[in-house]
C-alpha cells in the first residue's frame, strides 16, 4: 500500500540548493543544562550523587517525574513518567520534591553568564536557550570557544553541567546540543551541514512527533536523505503546509531568528487529585483555590499581556481530557465555574485533574485599560 502511494506521489530529486541559509550566515549556540533539576539537587546534597534520582511528585499522589539523573535513566526512567511507574522500573529510585524557587534562581545565574557574550538570547525554558553570537567579539567571534567558555563557567561557578550545540541555524544547533551529552558540545560547520543532515533520522526534525514519524516511516522515509527524494508538492499532499517545513529541514534550512522577546501564549495552573472527584459539585468546590493560584501567577504578567480568553481543562478517570474555553476579558470566577460545568458534562464521570487558565496576547495600545485582573 505504501509503495503504491509512493509511486503516485514520489518524484525525482530536484536540483539541490545549498542546505545552508545563504541569506544570513548566523552563528547559533543552543545551550541545554544536563538533567537540570536533578543536577541542582545533587549539587546541594552530595549524598545523592551516583544514586538513581528523580525530581517530581510523590507516587501516592499521582505524581510524575519532572526530570531524573542519568543513573535513573539507565533503568528506563524518564520525564513525564508517572512516579509510581518509575519506582517499578527502579525500586531504589530516590524521589525528591521540586524546589522551583531554587531552580529559577540558578536559571537566572545561567542566563547572566549567557549575557556576557551576547544580548541575543532566546530562553526556551529554565534550563535551555538559544544564543546568537554572530556579532560577538568574544574569542575573536569563535562560537565554538564561546560555547566552551560558557560550559566551563557554568560548571565552575554553579556546580552543574551544560551541553551545547553550535551551528548556522537554530534547528541544527538544537540537534547538535544533544550529540555529546552530558557536559559536552558538538559543532556543525557550514560546510558540514549537508552530510550531517542527510544521516539524521526524521524523528530528529523539529515538529516531528510520534504520529508524524510513524506516517513518514510508513511512506519509506526514515532519514533526511530519504526525505530529500520527495518533491515539496508531494510532501504537501501528505502533510499539508508542514510538508514545506519537512522539505526545508531535510536540507538543513531554518530561517528563524533568535527572538529576544518570548511571547507567552497562555497561563494555567492545574491539580491532579489523590482521589478522583466523583461529581460536578466536588469539582466546583476545588475551583476557588485554583482560581486564586492562577491570579497570583497572573499578577506579575499583567503589565505585559492582556487576557483574550479563559479555559478549563478536565482529565477524567479514564484519562480522557477535554477543554472548554471562551473568548472574553471578564474576571469573574463564575465564568470558570460555567466552563467547568460545560466540560464536565461532556463525559459526566469522575475527574482526576482540573486545570484553569488564561489565553494571553501582547498588549494592544488601543485597549490598554481593557482588563485588570486583581486579587480579591
Amino acid at each position: 500500500m505504501a509503495n503504491a502511494t509512493m509511486s503516485k506521489t514520489r518524484k525525482l530529486h530536484a536540483t539541490e540548493n545549498s542546505p545552508v541559509d545563504k541569506i544570513v550566515q548566523r552563528k547559533i549556540i543552543h545551550c541545554d543544562c544536563d538533567c537540570f533539576y536533578a543536577a541542582i539537587e545533587m549539587r546541594d546534597n552530595p549524598e545523592l550523587r551516583g544514586k538513581p534520582l528523580a525530581v517530581g511528585g510523590a507516587s501516592d499522589r499521582r505524581g510524575v517525574v519532572a526530570t531524573c539523573n542519568y543513573e535513573a535513566r539507565r533503568f528506563g526512567v524518564h520525564s513525564a513518567m508517572p512516579t509510581a511507574t518509575a519506582l517499578r522500573h527502579c525500586p531504589q529510585l530516590i524521589v525528591v520534591a521540586p524546589r522551583m524557587d531554587k531552580y529559577r534562581e540558578v536559571s537566572r545565574q545561567v542566563q547572566a553568564i549567557f549575557a556576557d557574550y551576547t544580548d541575543l538570547i532566546e530562553p526556551l525554558s529554565l534550563d535551555e536557550a538559544y544564543l546568537d553570537v554572530s556579532q560577538s567579539t568574544a574569542f575573536r567571534g569563535s562560537a565554538t570557544l564561546i560555547a566552551d567558555d560558557i560550559r566551563r563557567r557554568v560548571r565552575q561557578n554553579l556546580g552543574i553541567t551544560l551541553s551545547a550545540g553550535i551551528a548556522p541555524n537554530k534547528f541544527l544547533a538544537k540537534v547538535a546540543s544533544d550529540w555529546n551529552k552530558p557536559d559536552g558540545q558538538f559543532v556543525v560547520r557550514p560546510e558540514e551541514v549537508d552530510a550531517f543532515v542527510r544521516q539524521l533520522p526524521v524523528k530528529k526534525l523539529f515538529g516531528v512527533g510520534k504520529v508524524t514519524a510513524t506516517k513518514l516511516n510508513a511512506l519509506g522515509i526514515h532519514t533526511c536523505d530519504d526525505l530529500r527524494g520527495w518533491a515539496v508538492e508531494a510532501l504537501k499532499l501528505h502533510f499539508g503546509s508542514f510538508g514545506v517545513r519537512l522539505y526545508e529541514l531535510s536540507r538543513g534550512i531554518d530561517h528563524r531568528e533568535v527572538k529576544v522577546e518570548w511571547q507567552r501564549k497562555s497561563l494555567s495552573v492545574e491539580t491532579t487529585y489523590v482521589q478522583d472527584l466523583p461529581d460536578l459539585a466536588a469539582c466546583l468546590r476545588e475551583m476557588p483555590p485554583l482560581y486564586e493560584d492562577m491570579l497570583r501567577r497572573w499578577q506579575p504578567l499583567a503589565g505585559r499581556y492582556r487576557v483574550s480568553g479563559k479555559f478549563v481543562k478536565l482529565k477524567f478517570d479514564n484519562f480522557v481530557s477535554t477543554t472548554a474555553e471562551q473568548s472574553t476579558d471578564g474576571d469573574d470566577v463564575s465564568l470558570f465555574a460555567a466552563l467547568l460545568e460545560q466540560a464536565f458534562y461532556r463525559h459526566n464521570r469522575p475527574v482526576r485533574l482540573i486545570g484553569v487558565g488564561l489565553r494571553l496576547q501582547s498588549p494592544d495600545l488601543s485597549a490598554a485599560d481593557q482588563l485588570v485582573l486583581a486579587l480579591e
